[in-house]
């Protein structure tokens, strides 16, 4: 049963959609997630759900805060006031930031590429401006980036010191 909540979830983000564009991204955001995290239990990868909960409940639980607290009108819809941030561009990239981070880029090229057009679909169906897909896209990825360790040996981190920034990496033979 525990491992229907994320499911259940990625089920949160849904939204009727008008044209064959914006269903698709609909589509889109809810399975690229479901298909990050079923390769963790097909890879009966228990950390990886663990780091699937936190990387994608943290995107979502902050991308809807922010849509409660910041208030930005939709485009052409002034009544709307939840533009920012994209929570279906939050949701596709956080999907395709955790494969990548735990698979590789070879496998998560697709997922990124769906959540691409997920954030293409939501600009075109004039539900978000592209400041607000970026920012959804910037939150899924990081929020995957800093929660997930890599499945094989090779582990990428930002550094940040007193004057400078960079990436560390560390491969354990």
């Amino acid at each position: 049963m525990k491992n229907i909540l994320p499911i259940l979830l990625l089920f949160s983000t849904f939204s009727h959609a008008n044209g064959k564009t914006e269903r698709a991204g609909d589509i889109l955001t809810l399975l690229i997630p479901a298909v990050a995290y079923t390769t963790t239990l097909y890879n009966e990868d228990t950390k990886g759900q663990i780091e699937f909960y936190k990387s994608y409940g943290s995107t979502i639980a902050l991308t809807h805060i922010l849509k409660e607290t910041v208030r930005a009108p939709r485009p052409h819809r002034p009544k709307s006031h939840t533009s920012f941030p994209s929570g279906h561009s939050s949701s596709a990239f956080s999907g395709a930031a955790f494969i990548h981070k735990k698979y590789g880029l070879k496998y998560a090229m697709p997922a990124y590429l769906g959540a691409v057009y997920t954030a293409y679909s939501r600009v075109h169906a004039e539900k978000h401006y592209t400041r607000d897909v970026v920012a959804g896209a910037l939150l899924g990825i990081g929020f995957s980036w800093y929660f997930t360790t890599p499945y094989k040996n090779l582990h990428v981190a930002p550094t940040v010191n007193n004057a400078s920034y960079g990436l560390q990496f560390d491969y354990k033979w």
